[in-house]
């Protein structure tokens, strides 16, 4: 069975050529390009990340607003998340991506010419659209057997190490020299080229053809629509994915409010200026490239998912006990490789988990109901954030993470795993 799979594999890609007559790309070629794509679309998020919470600044947000603006994109990427999941498994990952990446363009142009607190929330709109981790995610599932995905997802991490420092440096530099505008121009350059990439090398579809499948096509068996409530919601009843989904949820929720509060407490906490933001994101990116490329691949391949998903729980703990009694920026370097190594294995093993679980026919659908978990962690944690920095201070992101994961460690060291290995039996 999984050789006739990794014959149908090959059959599609031999079937999904490029446009304009050129050679087909490989397999080992096109996910080398995804993870590229991948670099890139990070690359310019952080360049994003360096312009907006100055921008915002510039146009008299408080804190509060900031985490409505936080929000709105939250609320945004969860309504989009799961109907561009189900777009790339109806009509193939180029199609995915390329309206990803023309997107992000708009996105940019926006936000080059938003001068007014409205304009830069009007910016955010096509957000909806702006999913290439899933899109990217959903070509590693597909090209990739079920034993070797948590590797190739976790080298996902080197790409947003690289797109991370890269970013962030030339964000930061762009913005301090030049301005929101000029930055923001080059952010829609950059995603023009991501463009390119996409309709040069990513097929029109990296799904595989099974027998099974191409039975479903004739017959209409399966609804093709999009938007199918059902169809994305289906997914949901696989064993176990629900309870994943909840895990991502639970423990995942206090590292992102950390997360999206971050640029705030660089700027008020810690009294960064953009370049020195710049420069703090460039070494979290190091951190993640090293944490990435020399440990989670040989940690996934030694150790069992379950195993791993608690030790990463664990870890989450205790570096927001660390959190809670940091004071500075130095104290923040010092923990930056345990958080780094707790949030990649977490994700890593979850999605693995996800992918699993799941016919290769759904992988994108499912990707975006993971991307619309992490929206929903973003819909609700500025505000939570918001409320926290303004009436206790940033050690309370600590506290509430230490108590959330400690909770969780316990339940699922005392019940979580018995249930697995019961159902693994």
């Amino acid at each position: 069975m999984e050789q006739t799979l990794g014959d149908a594999k090959k059959e599609t890609l031999e079937n999904s050529a490029p446009p304009k007559g050129s050679n087909p790309p490989n397999r080992a070629q096109i996910i080398t390009v995804t993870y590229i794509i991948v670099a890139l679309d990070i690359t310019w998020m952080f360049v994003q990340f360096a312009v907006t919470p100055y921008l915002a600044k510039k146009l008299d947000f408080d804190t509060l607003w900031f985490g409505y603006l936080q929000t709105t994109v939250g609320v945004i990427q969860l309504l989009g998340g799961p109907i561009c999941g189900r777009f790339g498994d109806v009509f193939g990952a180029r199609a995915a991506l390329s309206l990803s990446c023309a997107a992000s363009i708009v996105f940019f142009l926006l936000l080059a010419i938003a001068d007014t607190p409205a304009m830069l929330f009007v910016h955010k709109l096509p957000v909806f659209f702006m999913h290439v981790l899933p899109g990217s995610q959903m070509v590693l599932a597909d090209l990739t057997e079920p034993e070797n995905r948590a590797n190739a997802l976790s080298k996902i991490g080197i790409c947003f190490g690289v797109g991370m420092i890269a970013g962030s440096t030339i964000g930061g530099n762009l913005n301090t020299m030049f301005g929101e505008t000029i930055t923001a121009y080059v952010g829609a350059f950059g995603c023009s080229f991501t463009l390119l990439l996409v309709l040069m090398f990513i097929p029109k579809s990296t799904k595989p053809q099974s027998p099974s499948t191409s039975i479903n096509r004739e017959n209409g068996q399966r609804n093709k629509s999009i938007f199918s409530l059902a169809e994305i919601t289906r997914l949901l009843k696989f064993p176990g994915i629900t309870r994943i989904f909840l895990i991502k949820i639970i423990s995942g929720l206090p590292s992102v409010i950390f997360q999206v509060m971050f640029s705030i407490i660089g700027m008020n906490f810690f009294k960064l200026e953009p370049a020195q933001s710049g420069y703090l994101m460039a070494f979290f990116g190091i951190a993640q490239m090293v944490i990435q490329g020399f440990v989670i691949g040989r940690v996934t391949s030694r150790y069992s998912d379950g195993s791993l998903l608690l030790f990463s729980i664990g870890v989450c703990a205790s570096v927001g006990l660390a959190q809670a009694a940091m004071q500075n920026v130095f104290h923040f370097c010092l923990i930056v490789f345990p958080m780094v190594f707790s949030l990649c294995l977490f994700n890593v093993i979850t999605d693995s988990m996800l992918t699993n679980s799941v016919p290769s026919s759904d992988t994108g659908t499912l990707m975006g109901l993971c991307a619309s978990s992490q929206s929903l962690l973003r819909t609700i944690a500025p505000t939570i954030g918001g409320f926290l920095y303004e009436n206790y201070g940033v050690p309370y992101f600590g506290v509430i993470q230490c108590a959330v994961n400690s909770v969780l460690f316990v339940y699922l060291f005392k019940y979580g795993l018995k249930k697995q290995e019961t159902k693994q039996e």
